[in-house]
């Protein structure tokens, strides 16, 4: 099995933040990626690079050795796409649209590094709900747009998910549940519950608690997620949200903790849309790579 960036990038971050879990979160995929691609490279490798242990995992001597390969190789890849062709000479204009959540937590580390890559490329963002998003997209007044793709049906856009962010329940760091050896929407809906409205996702929540019998005993619906942070931390309610907005403080400096529902909950996909059959320029087509080299994986629809 050959050796991918992929492998050695969820090696380094876990390597680094001695966790699978907190891993997952930096990276924005599921802690069963970041697991799948260690076993890949150590079988590869034929080697153990991790000792797991219950608080994390720890590097073996060989892992140790190898974190430095890994830092090395990619260091020389992220120097080789700076090699002067494309990125000197691109040049232009990008209409980019971004909803809230998608702004506030996940793109302006893309923007710097996209506008280190493409210096004389201009990127001009603009935040707006997903409604708005789609009507610019069609019209043409917006190239592309970075959004919550789980929240896009129409068939007017094509669609290209990036980073499927998981979906866990929080609690504050002394809350009843994180005894439980699983915990169900059964459970959830017995305790006061902090519902997020920004980006539609109160709708989405509604979605996956109407697949239950049960319903959450909302005591507050916010489009802060601060205020959903605050409210947890210090105990006044419990949420469900997705590890790409997930801190694990609040602005008081109390603890958050997240737990894994043992019901389904989708995970909150984010990604590229563009109008359909909408000839992709070179801006267009050079962010559309910059990502898809990022992340890895992409999985193109439309």
């Amino acid at each position: 099995m050959a050796l991918t960036l992929r492998q050695l990038k969820y090696f380094v971050a876990t390597a680094e933040l001695g966790q699978l879990s907190q891993a997952a979160i930096h990276l924005t995929i599921s802690q069963s990626a970041v697991t799948s691609a260690i076993k890949e490279l150590e079988d590869s490798l034929g080697t153990q690079l991790f000792v797991r242990t219950a608080s994390g995992v720890t590097l073996t001597d060989t892992g140790r050795r190898f974190l430095n390969h890994a830092y090395t190789i990619l260091a020389s890849v992220d120097e080789a796409m700076r090699i002067p062709n494309l990125e000197s000479t691109l040049t232009g204009t990008l209409a980019i649209a971004a909803s809230y959540t998608v702004l506030g937590y996940f793109l302006p580390h893309h923007i710097q590094r996209l506008n280190a890559l493409y210096p004389r490329l201009t990127i001009q963002l603009h935040e707006l709900n997903r409604d708005a998003i789609e009507e610019g997209l069609i019209t043409g007044q917006y190239d592309m747009a970075v959004l919550l793709t789980s929240n896009v049906s129409n068939p007017e856009l094509a669609l290209e998910p990036m980073i499927h962010s998981v979906r866990r329940l929080w609690v504050g760091a002394h809350h009843a549940l994180l005894k439980r050896e699983s915990v169900t929407f059964a459970e959830v809906a017995h305790e006061p519950f902090v519902m997020l409205t920004v980006d539609e996702a109160a709708q989405t929540a509604m979605r996956y608690w109407n697949e239950t019998p049960w319903r959450p005993n909302v005591i507050l619906r916010t489009s802060s997620v601060e205020a959903v942070r605050s409210m947890v931390a210090n105990g006044s309610g419990v949420a469900i949200l997705s590890d790409m907005v997930y801190r694990p403080w609040s602005l008081e400096g109390r603890r958050i903790e997240t737990i894994m529902l043992l019901d389904a909950v989708p995970a909150m996909s984010v990604g590229l849309a563009w109008r359909k059959n909408k000839e992709l320029s070179p801006a267009m087509h050079a962010v559309r790579e910059y990502f898809r080299h990022t992340f890895m994986e992409p999985r193109a629809s439309g």
